[in-house]
């Protein structure tokens, strides 16, 4: 049986209604994709502290979640994600380091699609361009 592997995505829109988008580094799985920022809720933990705790530590900002966006569940060949995107309000970005992915962007809703994404995040994406 497939592990299943609870992961958390941040939906983050500026003021120019533009998306924030990481970029995977080449040396870790679905490396040189594209993705919303997040990572692994550990046991105990609620979604929004995970993601919380993870923007802080892959970005080193601070941000509120303002509620669930989109929960999907894709299945791999040796695991299957279940990902809850959440909507988020940045608090803090003054100290903005990039620790975990190779590059950043924000970018048009319109032009959403033309990245490579992981494929999980691609029903998000999709929906993105339309809310």
């Amino acid at each position: 049986m497939r592990e299943t592997i609870k992961v958390v995505g941040a939906i983050m829109i500026n003021e120019q209604n533009e998306v924030f988008c990481a970029r995977r580094p080449k040396d870790k799985t679905f490396g040189g994709l594209w993705e919303f920022p997040g990572g692994k809720v550990e046991a105990g933990e609620k979604f929004d502290e995970a993601l919380v705790r993870e923007l802080f530590e892959e970005l080193n900002i601070r941000i509120e979640v303002t509620g669930v966006y989109m929960v999907v569940e894709k299945e791999y060949d040796n695991f299957i994600i279940n990902l809850t995107c959440l909507k988020c309000k940045i608090l803090d970005f003054s100290n903005f380091i990039l620790r975990e992915h190779s590059e950043w962007k924000w970018v048009k809703r319109e032009e959403l699609l033309e990245l490579d994404w992981v494929p999980t995040d691609i029903p998000v994406v999709e929906t993105l361009r339309y809310r």
